[in-house]
């Protein structure tokens, strides 16, 4: 084997990073230059992350107001929707169907339940439909823990939950129709993930987001988010004026006259 002196292995190794170098700042220095997009992937996520920010600063009464008078449209869930412990949280659905079926597999039968909270992660909701399942647990300690895990802001079910002790000691935060011990196995079957669902009376689509607070759960499409999230973000602030107002002047006539906001 040819010997070459220190030097010249330096100069050669020096050589070679240069040129790596020089790649990479060609690539804009930023992500795989091979993989399309790929540096704009980060100013995508922080934008999604922002806008997330931001709702978690407006009280879902004000979402629920901006859908309503933007669009006529009722997107916030019933009083029947409520939390195991006073919560608030903002994030992008995943979505689930339960169909009512009895049957003989089992768990088997709700294996794309269980794949849809593993293929989730942080900031997301599970969002659940159970088909009549008012006495029906939806989800308990186990699949609590593992959306806590991965990084779910928390869930929504239109139907029942259990293990309520154990969900509040792990702080992980579930709003449904009611408590109950039932179980969804051998009575229920996995009807799809990631799809259109009716969530107690709302549309819900993969990815819109699913705000809650101590008035209740709203749902706000992907696609209006930014519209939606300006015009609420109007209605907060101009109803947080008017507390000082009406304290000051002891009169909700004359703060409803100057702030226009009832």
């Amino acid at each position: 084997m040819e010997n070459h002196p220190p030097l010249l292995k330096k100069t050669a190794m020096f050589v070679l990073v240069g040129c790596v170098a020089f790649l990479w700042m060609s690539s804009g220095g930023k992500g795989d230059p091979g993989r399309p997009g790929a540096a704009a992937a980060p100013a995508s996520l922080s934008a999604q992350q922002e806008m997330l920010q931001d709702y978690r600063q407006v009280e879902v009464a004000s979402i629920s107001d901006a859908e309503e008078q933007l669009y006529g449209r009722r997107m916030y869930m019933s009083h029947q929707m409520r939390p195991i412990f006073r919560t608030k949280f903002v994030g992008y659905a995943v979505t689930v169907l339960l169909k009512k079926q009895e049957n003989h597999k089992g768990g088997a039968a709700l294996n794309g339940m269980l794949a849809a909270i593993d293929h989730g992660g942080p900031n997301d909701v599970y969002v659940m439909k159970v088909e009549d399942g008012d006495d029906i647990a939806g989800m308990g300690g186990i699949m609590g823990t593992a959306m806590a895990a991965r990084g779910f802001v928390g869930a929504v079910i239109d139907g029942g939950t259990r293990d309520t002790g154990y969900l509040q000691k792990i702080q992980f935060p579930v709003y449904a129709r009611g408590i109950v011990p039932s179980t969804s196995v051998n009575h229920y079957v996995f009807g799809g993930s990631n799809i259109k669902i009716d969530c107690d009376g709302v549309p819900v689509s993969a990815g819109d987001i699913v705000a809650a607070d101590g008035d209740g759960v709203v749902v706000v499409p992907r696609a209006k988010a930014e519209e939606v999230l300006k015009k609420a973000q109007a209605l907060d602030f101009t109803e947080h004026s008017m507390y000082p107002f009406i304290f000051k002047y002891k009169s909700v006539e004359e703060a409803i006259k100057k702030f226009g906001r009832i």
